[in-house]
Parts: C-alpha cells; structure tokens; sequence
C-alpha cells in the first residue's frame, strides 16, 4: 500500500485529475464513481474542463445523504454544480437519491442501476478521521454486511452515518467497490496519514477504509497532502 505524497492541496488535486483522466481516456464506455464533501470540488473543477468524449461516460456517486438533491448537503447537487457542467456536461449522471419515503426505498431502486455499472472504471473517494469511506461509518448498524467482499447488496441504506445529528445515507458497499479499476483515495492531515500508516503495518487494524483497500483487485493510488 502506497501513500503517495504531495506539497500542497493543487498538486495532489493534479495527480487526482490525472489519474482519472487516464482511466476514462481508453476506448468504450467508462463508469466513474465520484464522492461529496468539500475536498474533491478542486478535482471536479478540473475534470469539468478537460476535453474527453464525455458522452461515453456514466458517473455515479459513492454515497448519498438523504435530503432533497437540491440541499446544500446533496452530493448531486455538488457533482452537477462542479463536475457536469462545460466539457464533462454531456456525461450521463445516475443518481442514488429518488422519490422513496426512506433510503431503504432508494437504495433498493438504485441497486439494479449500480450493479450494471460494475466493474468501476474509476472510484474517487475521500475518507474520515475515523477510517470511514463513502457513508460506511465505524460501529453503523449493518456495518459488517455492507463490508462484507462477498455480501448480498452493491447498495445500502445507512440509518445513523456520521455525526449526530445523524442524516440518513445511501452508500456504495465494498462489494460494489473492490472490483473497480481504479481507485484514487483523496486525504489530507496528518490524523489521516496516521490512520492508513496503521492500516498498512498492522493487519489487525480494521476501520472501513481497510476493508476496501484490503480487498481492491487493483492497487489504489492513495494521494496525501498536509
């Protein structure tokens, strides 16, 4: 597992944007992942400008808080703000968040969409203090099936992800992830470069990142800066 280090936020955010790039670049329909938070705006204002057949691309996200995709808290609402706009604007979008009463209603829905799209082209994902990737969060109930390599679902519902207040989720498990082609883990600081050099030397140590990074058929690329 290698962590690859950088000087500054923009330089990391260029490896980022390169490498993904790259994964799109190649002949065929490609399927790329895309996470929310502040931190990855940088790479989507990037991506948004680069010039790639966009229209052979489907992007889809990690995870999703369940709130109306016009929320300032909505990660649709982030992607197609900073990402699907000028040359990326002709990418096709498939959402996680739909009309149902509860995220188990639209995980449920999402879950034949997300499966269609696997194996990932590209997976862009930030993660947690804590370990936690996309909205798979240390001690969630359902925790362990939503990690589990070989679990029934590609998709769940997560009722107290983060921190309380808790908002309801829907997020991509790790059996909807490892298969992907490329994986670029996205951190910045110092408790998280503390974090993964854990990761790497003590296999004990199993916050939900590791499950991931543990199970990836493809070697991440992970990006640090302080």
């Amino acid at each position: 597992m290698l962590i690859e280090t950088y000087p500054g936020p923009d330089a990391a955010a260029d490896a980022a944007t390169e490498a993904i790039v790259r994964a799109l670049a190649a002949p065929g329909p490609k399927k790329l992942v895309v996470t929310g938070g502040r931190t990855p705006g940088p790479i989507y204002d990037r991506l948004s400008g680069v010039e790639l057949d966009w229209e052979r691309v489907t992007v889809t996200l990690s995870d999703e808080r369940f709130v109306p995709t016009d929320s300032p808290e909505s990660n649709e609402r982030l992607v197609r703000e900073r990402l699907l706009r000028n040359a990326a604007a002709g990418a096709a979008f498939v959402p996680l968040k739909g009309p149902g009463p509860a995220p188990e209603d639209d995980a449920a829905a999402a879950e034949p969409r997300i499966r269609a799209l696997t194996p990932f082209d590209a997976v862009l994902l930030g993660m947690g203090e804590d370990g936690h990737v996309g909205s798979l969060f240390p001690g969630a109930p359902g925790l362990a099936a939503a990690l589990d390599p070989d679990g029934e679902h590609w998709i769940t519902a997560c009722a107290q992800a983060g921190l309380a207040p808790y908002v309801p989720r829907i997020s991509l498990t790790v059996r909807a992830l490892e298969d992907a082609r490329l994986i670029v883990l996205f951190v910045s600081g110092r408790p998280k470069r503390d974090l993964l050099d854990r990761v790497k030397a003590d296999p004990a140590f199993a916050p939900p990142v590791a499950a991931l990074l543990r199970r990836a058929t493809s070697a991440a690329r992970i990006i640090w800066w302080d």
